[in-house]
């Protein structure tokens, strides 16, 4: 069965090996390389957190199996205007995908904009044919804005999505999305 639950900054060292563990498995899904996290210090780790949690600003969420971590996933109040919330280093472990580590950890997203009171949240996923983007479709996600490269020297490009959160609809729409739509890698 899987359960998510919040990262506390205590919890900086399960953080840090999730995200350069995701850097590693799916390089093209993130606009960030593992090149450029793995030499972050144990210092920045915990600080990422912290700030987080302080700030109220965001949250991070692992997707568990039994106690296996096996997923992570952000969620901050974003800058691009009120009522709006970004989902970043959405990821699951191969090992977890289609067991709906991906849908809790989206779940547990979405339940955290609402409780901020977002009207709307935003993501980026790389356009390919992929469990990600059929998940995000699935439940809802529409494509906003051009496509834009995924990072600087990159092919691969990008596509903004957003949700648009009636909180009782949302939360219908993620409870009856088909399995067959996998865990996201992003």
């Amino acid at each position: 069965m899987i359960a998510t639950t919040a990262l506390e900054p205590s919890h900086w060292p399960l953080y840090r090996d999730l995200r350069l563990q995701s850097l590693q498995d799916s390089p093209d899904a993130f606009g960030s390389t593992y090149g450029s996290e793995a030499t972050r210090t144990d210092e920045d780790w915990s600080a990422r957190l912290q700030a987080a949690a302080s700030s109220g600003q965001g949250r991070a969420f692992v997707a568990l199996e039994g106690e296996a971590p096996c997923g992570l996933v952000w969620c901050k109040l974003a800058g691009a205007g009120p009522g709006v919330a970004e989902i970043f280093q959405m990821w699951v472990d191969p090992a977890c995908r289609g067991r709906g580590a991906g849908r809790a950890l989206l779940q547990a997203a979405l339940d955290w904009a609402r409780r901020h009171d977002m009207q709307r949240v935003r993501l980026g996923v790389t356009i390919q044919d992929s469990p990600a983007m059929h998940l995000y479709t699935a439940l809802g996600f529409k494509p906003i804005g051009p496509p834009e490269p995924l990072r600087a020297g990159s092919a691969l490009m990008s596509q903004g999505m957003e949700l648009v959160l009636d909180t009782v609809q949302a939360r219908n729409d993620l409870h009856r999305a088909p399995l067959a739509e996998q865990d996201p890698e992003t």
